[in-house]
């Protein structure tokens, strides 16, 4: 009985290795094909996902600078539009003191006739006074013999109507 646990059997073996290699063959022909298959398929979902972020980054990557393209360009448009209304902001302002410079000028011009105007005016009124004033005084000199107190007496009246029509 011993016998049969340390002996070899030559038909035994044989047949363990003809069933091995039948479930090797079976194995093959209708799991390992089907293993294969899936295998296959998840490299292949792998690998398009990896090629799919690969697209993706290299599409954010173009995205940003592409972006980064536009902000420059925004920049330099906004820097030209800063400079521009600061240049038309300095021409207006220039353009308005010219205007108040102008105006100031005319201004002072029309003062400078009236005043002109309104002297000639009070020389011409009191040209008139005087001359009024001169022939009241020749009328009253006229009219009686001047003494020398009399003579003063009309000077210093002359003085005071010319003083008061100052």
């Amino acid at each position: 009985m011993y016998e049969l646990l340390v002996s070899i059997d030559f038909w035994r073996i044989i047949f363990q290795i003809c069933n091995l290699l039948i479930l090797v063959h079976f194995i093959k022909k209708f799991l390992f094909n089907k293993v294969q298959a899936i295998l296959a398929q998840r490299k292949a979902e792998t690998e398009a996902i990896y090629t799919d972020a690969e697209a993706a980054r290299e599409e954010a990557n173009a995205m940003k600078a592409e972006y980064e393209q536009n902000m420059a360009t925004a920049r330099q448009q906004a820097a030209a539009l800063v400079q521009t209304a600061t240049q038309t902001a300095q021409q207006r302002t220039d353009e308005m003191l010219d205007a108040a410079r102008r105006d100031a000028a005319a201004l002072k011009a029309k003062a400078e006739a009236d005043i002109a105007q309104e002297r000639k005016k009070a020389v011409n009124e009191l040209k008139d006074q005087i001359g009024g004033i001169a022939m009241d005084i020749a009328g009253k000199v006229v009219e009686r013999e001047l003494d020398p107190a009399d003579h003063a007496a009309l000077i210093d009246e002359f003085i005071k109507d010319v003083g008061e029509a100052s």
